[in-house]
């Protein structure tokens, strides 16, 4: 049998539920947690569901404040949890810096035992043997504009990584505050990719890099077709990420930390629209994901089953996903501790969870 696993990481540990597929009508999202957190008082700012190989396995990343920030890996699904003797990730001595947490846990998508990481101080980690070890990328850490890199309201992290089934040389990745940058020949050089972001912060809104992007998701059916939602701005580009086109009109805000793509309809994408930047809360104090399904043309409200009255649940970058599934599961969290999920596409939507702690990151995926 398939089931739904919904891995939901928080200030204070890992909340993993499942659904049994085959349900239809209201309660189809309907998920059963288990009774207790992974990593009690652990904040878990990065889950990563990969189900490449014949066992899915599990990885977290969890940042103890006794112990320090580790990555953990599961292969039965979440029962028991493996920390690798030596720290998965770690800064070289020669970086002079220390490792604050792993902000991003990327399954390769042409490589299959490869998993990337993305971690504060921004930087690229690479793994082939599934994140039980990684290896800094050193170009990307001794890019020539780094010294320049300013950390955002969150930290300066590495919180995206794109890889591209195409080609495993191609990768592109986000920093808060430096923006977009890409590679082509498998991390050996990069180069800043935000032509067309504007960065309203700065003295110069239309800089090389600097921007603040909060997340970049790739398109289903058109792999160079990117969307970004930025510290004020919602963009596509169409071609990787060499140039970004506005797509925010329509928006009740184009502020926002989300984004998320559909995981098999080409033009459409998710996103939160939050209030900025003093009051960051909900735009116009309502719940409501915006759908767009022409690219970013137009943009409709989903909030069907969410709720009416006013609300102040804010969803963090990491915290909107969607599954594997058709009609595709769409999944938030909010700081609320109230995690939201949809079984068709975002039409209608149900409460699964209530009373978590501050939602960091929400996954899910069809699992054996």
């Amino acid at each position: 049998m398939t089931d739904v696993l919904l891995a939901v990481g928080t200030r204070k540990g890992l909340f993993l539920g499942r659904k049994r597929m085959g349900g239809s009508g209201p309660g189809s999202a309907s998920f059963e947690f288990d009774a207790s957190p992974y990593f009690n008082a652990q904040a878990v700012y990065s889950v990563a569901i990969d189900t490449r190989g014949e066992r899915p396995r599990l990885l977290a990343g969890g940042d103890s404040a006794h112990y320090g920030p580790s990555v953990f890996h599961s292969d039965d699904l979440g029962r028991t949890w493996t920390e690798p003797s030596k720290p998965a990730v770690k800064f070289p001595e020669f970086t002079g810096t220390s490792l604050e947490r792993v902000w991003q846990l990327h399954p390769s998508a042409s490589e299959p035992d490869v998993v990337y990481a993305g971690t504060e101080p921004a930087a690229l980690y690479r793994s082939e043997d599934r994140g039980e070890t990684f290896e800094l990328c050193r170009p990307l850490w001794e890019h020539p504009t780094r010294s320049q890199w300013v950390p955002g309201g969150g930290g300066e992290g590495l919180h995206t990584i794109l890889t591209d089934e195409r080609d495993p040389r191609a990768v592109t990745v986000a920093v808060s505050t430096a923006g977009v940058f890409r590679t082509a020949d498998g991390g050996e050089s990069w180069d800043p990719a935000n032509s067309g972001v504007a960065a309203v912060f700065l003295p110069d809104p239309n800089p090389e890099f600097g921007q603040c992007v909060h997340k970049v998701t790739r398109d289903a059916a058109d792999p160079d077709r990117l969307y970004l939602q930025n510290h004020w701005g919602v963009y596509r580009s169409d071609d990787g990420g060499g140039k970004w086109l506005d797509i925010g009109e329509g928006l009740p805000s184009t502020f926002g930390f989300a984004a998320a793509a559909h995981p098999h309809r080409g033009d459409t994408a998710y996103i939160f629209p939050i209030t900025a930047d003093i009051d960051r809360v909900p735009a116009d104090h309502r719940c409501r994901v915006y759908r767009t399904q022409d690219a970013g043309t137009t943009w409709e409200p989903l909030t069907h089953g969410l709720p009416a009255d006013d609300h102040y649940g804010t969803v963090l970058r990491d915290a909107l996903c969607t599954d594997d599934n058709d009609p595709a599961g769409v999944y938030f969290g909010n700081r609320n501790g109230e995690v939201y999920a949809s079984a068709d596409d975002g039409d209608t939507w149900e409460q699964v969870a209530s009373h978590l702690p501050d939602v960091l990151c929400v996954r899910a995926a069809l699992v054996g």
